[in-house]
């Protein structure tokens, strides 16, 4: 009977537990793709309450302003229906925001900075 060092064992115990970690660490979660950038957005907007106060979800569209290797650019528009009220011929923007693609952080567009913010739930 042979027997193996307490230093063998250590190091394979070490070896064992430490290479689905070593193995796992390069891998990076797939980028957003643009419905899930927009999910997300959404999903985010109605957790926070953002325009419970402001305008009713039903009565906004999303659209994609544009689409990088980085990011989404949406804008929210005002969407004038019989329900909605306003003239159906004009859609005003009410905000923009960008979805980061690999991060799927959020900003928001400041049109009297003329920059973006990060997104908060306060907005």
């Amino acid at each position: 009977m042979t027997t193996c060092s307490p230093k063998l064992i250590a190091l394979t115990l070490t070896i064992a537990l430490l290479t689905p970690v070593i193995a796992g660490a390069g891998r990076k979660s797939a980028p957003l793709s643009e419905d899930s950038a927009l999910n997300l957005l959404v999903d985010s907007i109605k957790r926070d309450h953002i325009y419970d106060r402001r305008i009713s979800l039903e009565c906004v569209t999303f659209g994609t302003v544009e689409a990088t290797r980085i990011y989404f650019e949406f804008v929210l528009r005002e969407n004038h229906t019989a329900k909605c009220g306003g003239d159906p011929s004009f859609t005003p923007v009410v905000d923009r925001y960008r979805v980061h693609r690999a991060s799927g952080k959020i900003e928001l567009y400041e049109a009297a900075t003329d920059s973006w913010q990060p997104y908060r739930a306060q907005h």
